[in-house]
């Protein structure tokens, strides 16, 4: 009888545990009308909604000192171009020429910013753009940037290519160092945020075309922008 007692107790602790277990709320989170995850109210102390520093657009952790965004600014996949910027403007536009150059007055020997030699301007020896000139971080916004000629300089050294076609077009598969890879339209120009030197209405840019490589391009013309972040 007394064992009878004693299963019958444990019995009706575990069913009233079972019961309390289900009587605690839980936080569910949501996607697409699926629960994403779910956690006992009991383990929260808190819940903080921060401000998302990559403003919803994708990287990659390459294994490089920046991540490196999924696609160009302006572009929805990696598969779009994007919009063309001339260095230093932060929209696109249709004629890309010194007439039309926002730091110059229609010349190149009349730069009014970014400017180390007055053969060619206004000096005020920068040569890396503000952040309110920089393309990535004026569009994307959060931490997002142009990357530096240093940064892209990394990104040739230390990954491997491979050149696919997708839909037609001729792309660059990046590796990193880590085996994650991004993809590159393999006919795009791109922007650093550095100025080329001694020749102030240069400035440095990437390109594809027979291997990956670096020169000096007039600021005026309009290239691609591939951001980058912390």
């Amino acid at each position: 009888m007394k064992t009878r007692i004693t299963t019958l107790l444990i019995v009706i602790f575990a069913v009233a545990n079972n019961s309390y277990a289900q009587l605690q709320p839980t936080l569910n989170i949501y996607k697409d009308g699926k629960i994403l995850y779910c956690l006992s109210t009991s383990e929260i102390d808190s819940i903080k909604f921060e401000k998302n520093p990559y403003n919803g657009h994708e990287y990659v952790d390459l294994g490089l000192s920046v991540k490196w965004a999924t696609c160009n600014v302006g572009a929805s996949s990696p598969e779009d171009t994007g919009y063309y910027f001339a260095w230093g403007e932060t929209s696109p536009k249709s004629t890309y020429d010194w007439s039309t150059y926002k730091y110059c007055n229609g010349t190149n020997k009349t730069l009014t910013k970014y400017c180390t030699d007055s053969y060619y301007g206004t000096v005020d020896n920068k040569t890396e753009l503000d952040l309110s000139d920089d393309a990535a971080h004026v569009n994307w916004g959060g931490n997002w940037r142009m990357p530096t000629h240093k940064e892209f300089l990394e990104l040739i050294e230390n990954c491997s290519y491979e050149v696919l076609t997708i839909l037609g077009d001729p792309f660059i598969k990046v590796i990193g160092p880590n085996g994650n890879f991004i993809f590159m339209p393999d006919i795009a120009d791109y922007w650093t945020t550095s100025g080329s030197g001694g020749d102030g209405a240069y400035a440095f840019y990437y390109h594809f075309r027979g291997g990956m490589q670096t020169t000096g391009s007039g600021r005026n013309n309009g290239y691609y922008i591939r951001p980058v972040c912390p």
